[in-house]
């Protein structure tokens, strides 16, 4: 058996034991590469696991393509969730439409408001909530556990690509005609919010491209942070 049907069958694995153990279970899809992954793997099993993403206002049209993609691929529709108009309308009146780019807090803020605030409603009433990360993404993700106690949101968290590659993810989407965002194909491994995502250059971190006017140890929106630190939450036994 190949590297990556090995590494398939793991995940294939963990996602049925989600399924069989923590329903209801949700999947917090980016549409980026490793989430059209598990996407594809959840939908091809028809797991009884919900898939959503958090439409955040300011994303790429490349990205809500895949929305589109999706339902015509695979007949599913990705459940959206959205910031509450009201906090992002004071945010933009208070500060400007991009004041992300004056000072972390104020990005971290933007973020809080487009995307950890609408997560919490997303996770609400599930016993766990799976993601796309994978350790080699970046230096906040170098410890990343397949499996995590996330006391934040009173749940299990599972990262089921946390020990695949990028050579992976993309020989997978290859091989099983994986639809994904046309962004990747621009220089763009990693993809949020549009004024925040940029192209990265060769050699160049592949989360390099995100808030790319920051030091590399702030880059994470807070939906993998735990009491505002940059820290791991406690693993679990597998």
């Amino acid at each position: 058996m190949s590297d990556l049907a090995n590494r398939v069958a793991d995940t294939q694995a963990i996602l049925a034991r989600i399924a069989a153990e923590y329903t209801p279970a949700v999947f917090a899809s980016s549409l980026a590469a490793e989430d059209m992954v598990l996407t594809d793997l959840i939908l091809r099993a028809n797991l009884p696991i919900g898939i959503f993403s958090l439409e955040t206002g300011r994303l790429h049209k490349e990205t809500l393509a895949v929305l589109d993609a999706v339902k015509a691929h695979y007949g599913h529709d990705i459940t959206l969730f959205r910031p509450q108009a009201e906090a992002v309308d004071a945010y933009v009146a208070q500060n400007g439409l991009n004041a992300f780019y004056d000072s972390i807090e104020m990005r971290r803020e933007c973020c809080r408001i487009r995307k950890v605030e609408p997560l919490g409603r997303a996770l609400a009433g599930n016993k766990a909530w799976i993601t796309g990360q994978r350790r080699a993404q970046s230096a906040t993700r170098s410890d990343l556990s397949t499996q995590e106690d996330d006391p934040a949101h009173g749940m299990t968290k599972f990262n089921p690509l946390a020990d695949w590659t990028e050579e992976h993810v993309w020989e997978y989407i290859r091989a099983n005609n994986v639809p994904y965002n046309a962004l990747h194909d621009r220089g763009y491994p990693s993809i949020g919010c549009e004024p925040c995502t940029r192209a990265i250059q060769p050699g160049e971190d592949v989360r390099a491209g995100r808030w790319w006017w920051e030091n590399p140890e702030s880059k994470e929106c807070g939906l993998h942070v735990v009491d505002g630190k940059l820290i791991r939450i406690k693993s679990v036994a597998a």
